[in-house]
């Protein structure tokens, strides 16, 4: 799978990065998510598991 491969959509992450507060950041810069922390990166791909897994579960 190449590195610029789409693992979340853009929507999903969206959502869960305003749900954890993270969102200000990216909208405050533009829309990049440059500066948005290693740490808070991954709380939102940790979400993102747990809903997929969620879903699965269904």
């Amino acid at each position: 799978m190449s590195r610029n491969s789409k693992l979340i959509s853009d929507n999903l992450r969206e959502e869960i990065a305003k749900e954890l507060g993270v969102y200000e950041q990216v909208k405050k810069d533009g829309g990049s998510w440059g500066n948005v922390s290693a740490k808070d990166c991954g709380n939102i791909v940790t979400k993102a598991i747990e809903i997929a897994n969620r879903s699965v579960e269904k």
